[in-house]
């Protein structure tokens, strides 16, 4: 866990290493301002540690996701897509984190890969101790042998169909000091 925060620290991310979920939930409150535009990415990290309910239902902020809940899929799909691809605020989580400093982002559908990528004005990644993995190789087994067998069950729950990785998407380094956040937690939480 040091050595990955040493190696995201090094690529110009912001690496906070916290206990767990509760801490991590209250880091987040005082990361982001009130009346920030904020899009919450599908994770089970910020449904476990509250984060989620924080941000959509709390009134503090803009939160992007209800609002695009409750748009039009057939007619609004342009508006949907540029009000998740930019928002101030974009708060996740992701598969894996190398030792050397990548963050392995996958998706189904890939909403929050424009903001994770620096369509939002910044970006904070919650992770959970057991997705540090020593290499990209081992990231990658990681995505496919733990993390999409889980998401898929729960996709299947959800939705009534499984998951799959369409997308990927390795963050390596942060162009701007600041703009990409990632708290560290000591607990294991999440896929």
């Amino acid at each position: 866990m040091e050595q990955a925060a040493t190696a995201l620290a090094a690529h110009n991310f912001t690496v906070e290493i916290l206990d767990d979920g509760a801490a991590a939930r209250t880091r987040v409150k005082e990361l982001i301002p009130e009346n920030a535009s904020v899009f919450t990415a599908a994770s089970e990290t910020l449904r476990l540690s509250g984060i989620d309910d924080d941000i959509n239902t709390s009134g503090r902020y803009r939160a992007v996701k209800p609002r695009a809940l409750a748009m039009d899929r057939a007619t609004e799909a342009d508006d949907i897509r540029r009000l998740v691809a930019g928002p101030d605020v974009v708060v996740g989580s992701v598969a894996a984190l190398t030792e050397t400093g990548s963050l392995v982002v996958a998706s189904a559908g890939g909403s929050q890969l424009p903001a994770y990528a620096g369509g939002a004005g910044r970006a904070i990644w919650i992770v959970g101790a057991q997705k540090v993995v020593p290499d990209l190789s081992t990231a990658l087994r990681r995505l496919d042998e733990h993390a999409l067998p889980l998401e898929s069950g729960r996709a299947q729950m959800a939705y009534g169909q499984p998951s799959a990785i369409n997308q990927l998407l390795v963050l390596n380094a942060e162009t701007r000091l600041g703009q990409g956040i990632v708290l560290l937690l000591r607990e294991a939480i999440g896929f």
